[in-house]
């Protein structure tokens, strides 16, 4: 389905317009660090930025809604898959938690390559020691984080 970003969120969420409705778009398969994983948060949500805000993008769904009401999706541009680039630059993780799993492989070979060649998250000289997961545990602000991401105050 065609859409129009009019926002990113972070670096793994934006919101698009499609068919003249507005909703909230999570990329399915990956998993961004949290905006207060410096510097990587804030890189992989100017990446996302700087690829599609105020662009039109092609949706494929995965399934419905979550419980934060966002339409989970993997998100094409140009031919290309941007949640396999997001990985294959380093600027997020692989998450398997998809429902429809049939970009998994790719995913996955996305993020082996850039841990390989040390992009991003993986740079030998400044690699992210804990996962987004495993930061907002240890900081507490996954509840935060899912209210902001839901479209409340803030950003993350």
């Amino acid at each position: 389905m065609p859409a129009q970003v009019v926002r990113v969120v972070s670096g793994q969420t934006l919101e698009a317009i499609s068919r003249g409705e507005a909703f909230k778009v999570r990329l399915a398969g990956i998993e961004a660090p949290d905006i207060q994983q410096q510097p990587w948060g804030h890189a992989a949500k100017q990446q996302l930025e700087a690829t599609v805000n105020g662009k039109t993008v092609t949706l494929e769904l995965d399934g419905q809604p979550d419980k934060f009401g966002r339409q989970w999706a993997y998100v094409w541009q140009n031919g290309k898959l941007l949640n396999e680039q997001l990985l294959k630059e380093g600027y997020v993780l692989w998450d398997g938690r998809s429902r429809d799993r049939k970009y998994d492989d790719r995913l996955e070979k996305a993020q082996a390559w850039a841990r390989i060649m040390g992009r991003g998250v993986w740079d030998v000289k400044q690699p992210m020691r804990q996962t987004p997961t495993e930061f907002r545990q240890m900081a507490g602000v996954g509840e935060k984080r899912d209210k902001e991401d839901k479209g409340d105050k803030g950003e993350y």
